[in-house]
């Protein structure tokens, strides 16, 4: 009787090259997923990862190699197709419709009836309900809904088709911790009922948590991977010890320290100790956390060691009872007090959508608050304008830096100086020669790495968009306060090490330094005491050099005491 054959990967990619012009994003990769398993592709910005889901999703079409399902070649003309053939997908960004309700949102697109089959879906999420756990309202309108809840509508319509592949790009970018957790919980549900699940993140401490293996990409091409040494190994399932269809066992499993140099290029000792921190690596934490930026990390403008100061010492940015309403008169920004010293980096931590938007918003410019004062070195700005704020040394770096920071079609010369270009005038002609000389200095000083400074800002990768809105933004003169949301979001870890390490630059240099961000992993390392937004309102400051500052920003994050 002959032996049984193994059974194939739920996906296979055999010398998938994707290219673009003169460009290649992804260059013969090799890959294999599993029925059951969490798959994690890891790399930097620009790697190939999303180039990679839109191959697989019927997006784009590979320029040469091969995709097979379930051992079948694959070909998908759309992702319509690619559905049908029993692959779902997650998207970075939200695609649900905010005014239609949850049910209209998953029936959307669904099949050519001339009514909807509302008993079928409803008979559908009661079995994700039971047999995942996950619980959507029908009837609610989705913009009403919390951004996890969002996300778990986007993961039950992916759902709905009972996928054979799921594909979740990024899927954490939004979420508060406790939401993480969840989701990261139903990976783990999802690849145990036999779906393969494919994660794309940069976030190693999800990778060390939920995947049973890794790719990671590194210019198009795998540069290795393997079994994960996940770190929560209660719920592991067979798919993460068995062998798999390429042969592979899960001997000599990936930690961080391996995984690092694989994605960035670099030892994990070369990082600022903040990442090391902030993703669990080596003995180094936030309460050891140190002045400065180590020797072998990438050196800000200003390396003087980061001494915050007293208060005594008067704010640059000094915020009074600053109120914002929204357009049914509700109040996002309800009395908020905060001051921002010289030397100094301030946190905001919280869940999305309690009011730290509608807070940079005024800090900025873009909106006047409906009450309040905001103080710039002692300037009342509240209602001045963006231009007048970046004249008295006020840097922003949006939380949407694709709508807010940047013009993606022009030039990335043209966005490195945004705002400025009315000084490179010359009887009423841009400069272009002076542009482009400050430009590449610009371009040199801050590591953007582009082939052309004449190419469009949107052929860059996600990092080195948002490294060029930090060049143009810390390179102000003077440079009196900087104020950056979400500055680390959907960048890889050589990225968010660069990021940081510049944002406490500027604070060594002497500018005051207000960070918004949903990741409190950086903020606890990397600033000097953490607030927390609660429905419009800010907590008092949390020291993060305190041993249970997590556990006591965790709490405030719930509400209490804000």
């Amino acid at each position: 009787m002959p032996p049984p054959q193994p059974t194939p990967p739920v996906l296979e990619l055999r010398g998938v090259t994707r290219s673009f012009g003169a460009h290649t994003a992804l260059d013969d990769v090799d890959l294999t997923v599993a029925a059951g398993e969490v798959h994690c592709v890891l790399g930097e910005n620009g790697a190939g990862k999303s180039t990679l889901c839109h191959l697989v999703f019927g997006t784009l079409p590979p320029t040469r190699g091969e995709l097979l399902l379930d051992g079948v070649p694959y070909a998908p003309a759309s992702p319509a197709e690619a559905i049908r053939l029993g692959v779902g997908m997650v998207h970075q960004h939200f695609s649900l419709v905010p005014t239609l309700t949850v049910a209209e949102n998953l029936l959307l697109g669904r099949g050519r009836r001339l009514r909807p089959d509302r008993a079928g879906l409803a008979a559908r999420l009661e079995e994700i309900e039971h047999d995942l756990g996950l619980r959507v309202d029908p009837a609610a309108v989705t913009g009403a809904l919390s951004v996890g809840a969002r996300q778990q509508v986007e993961i039950v319509r992916a759902l709905l088709d009972r996928p054979r592949l799921l594909l979740l790009d990024e899927p954490t970018g939004v979420l508060g911790p406790e939401d993480v957790e969840r989701l990261l919980a139903t990976c783990r549900r999802v690849a145990s009922a036999g779906t393969a699940v494919v994660l794309i993140t940069h976030k190693l401490a999800e990778v060390m948590r939920v995947g049973d293996r890794a790719t990671v990409l590194r210019g198009g091409h795998v540069v290795g991977g393997g079994f994960i040494a996940r770190t929560d190994a209660t719920d592991a399932t067979d798919a993460a010890h068995a062998p798999h269809a390429d042969g592979a066992t899960a001997t000599d499993a990936l930690g961080v320290a391996d995984l690092v140099p694989l994605m960035i290029g670099r030892d994990v000792r070369a990082l600022d100790p903040v990442l090391a921190a902030s993703v669990d690596v080596g003995e180094r934490s936030v309460e050891a956390r140190p002045d400065g930026p180590p020797p072998d990390a990438p050196s800000p403008d200003a390396p003087t060691p980061r001494r915050p100061p007293g208060e005594s010492v008067s704010a640059v940015l000094d915020v009074r009872g600053l109120v914002v309403e929204g357009a049914d008169g509700a109040r996002l920004v309800d009395g908020v007090d905060l001051a921002v010293r010289p030397g100094e980096v301030v946190g905001i931590a919280g869940v999305e959508g309690n009011g730290q938007s509608e807070l940079v918003a005024a800090l900025s410019g873009a909106i006047v608050p409906l009450a309040g004062q905001v103080l710039l070195d002692g300037h009342d700005v509240t209602r001045a304008t963006p231009a007048r704020r970046t004249r008295l040394g006020l840097g922003v770096v949006p939380e949407d830096r694709h709508h807010e920071a940047v013009i993606a079609d022009l030039s990335v010369t043209t966005n490195l100086l945004l705002g400025r270009l009315g000084a490179y005038r010359r009887l009423g002609l841009l400069d272009r020669r002076a542009l482009r000389a400050d430009a590449r200095d610009l371009a040199a000083r801050f590591d953007v790495r582009a082939p052309d400074l004449d190419a469009p800002l949107s052929s860059l990768s996600g990092g080195n968009q948002q490294k060029a809105v930090l060049a143009r933004e810390l390179s102000l003169d003077p440079l009196r306060c900087v104020v950056a949301a979400q500055p680390t979001r959907g960048l890889d870890l050589g990225a968010v090490d660069d990021v940081v390490t510049r944002l406490r630059g500027a604070a060594s240099s002497g500018a005051a330094v207000l960070v918004v961000s949903s990741e409190l992993s950086e903020l606890l390392a990397t600033c000097d005491r953490v607030h927390v937004a609660y429905r419009g309102r800010l907590s008092g400051p949390v020291p993060t050099d305190v041993p249970d500052a997590r556990d006591q920003v965790a709490h405030l994050m719930t509400g209490a005491a804000a």
